[in-house]
């Protein structure tokens, strides 16, 4: 278990630009913070680096009293900028080694998979990430071009009894949360049906509570 959670992670919040209209932007985040979830990613597909400056900048005052932390899509030049603020890379970004090296030892660092080869070469990187993700799980309207992996990648990680958290995500909702749970998965990520509901925090509150 990673010393960053000094309890078992269970929910990943992601704060996505496709989903929060920039006057909601700091309201959603907060709400993600209310409502316990374990970690924030910050992810604007398709923004410029100074709007990814400018979003991350709008949102950093929330983390200074709160030991969440926050995580930045892909840009780990801009992370690096600000500190505490970790990175989360995909399999087509820069490799995890190089990453780490420009990080350094304590930020956060986490890898998207989506097979169980990739899901592999994560564990075998335990000693440089902090988490990985598994998915998409189901189809997603936030990743259509990616195949679900379905529930028989969540069962075959966790055969393999990682030695760092895993985070299910793609799809995933409190209404399916309970499937992806008996799967196997220890940690999830719900991405509109957190951001798009009325009370987030609420929303949030109730996925933690699908592992009680």
């Amino acid at each position: 278990m990673s010393t960053l959670w000094p309890t078992p992670p269970r929910v990943y919040g992601i704060l996505d630009t496709g989903y929060v209209v920039p006057e909601n932007w700091i309201s959603k985040c907060q709400a993600l913070l209310d409502g316990g979830a374990d970690v924030i990613q910050l992810r604007a597909k398709g923004s410029t680096r100074d709007q990814r400056r400018q979003l991350l900048e709008s949102i950093l005052p929330l983390f200074a009293l709160s030991s969440t932390p926050l995580v930045l899509n892909d840009d780990w030049e801009l992370a690096l900028e600000y500190e505490g603020v970790g990175v989360h890379v995909g399999q087509d970004d820069s490799p995890v080694e190089e990453v780490r090296a420009a990080l350094g030892p304590d930020r956060v660092l986490g890898l998207s998979t989506h097979s169980p080869a990739q899901a592999d070469g994560a564990i075998a990187l335990a000693n440089q990430l902090t988490y990985f993700a598994v998915g998409p799980v189901f189809a997603t309207p936030t990743k259509p071009d990616y195949t679900p992996v379905g529930l028989e990648l969540v069962r075959y990680v966790a055969e393999q009894r990682p030695p760092l958290p895993w985070f299910c995500i793609g799809g995933v909702k409190r209404s399916n949360a309970c499937q992806v749970i008996e799967a196997g998965a220890q940690a999830l990520v719900a991405v509109s049906d957190i951001l798009c509901a009325d009370n987030t925090a609420a929303a949030t509150q109730e996925l933690r509570a699908t592992f009680v």
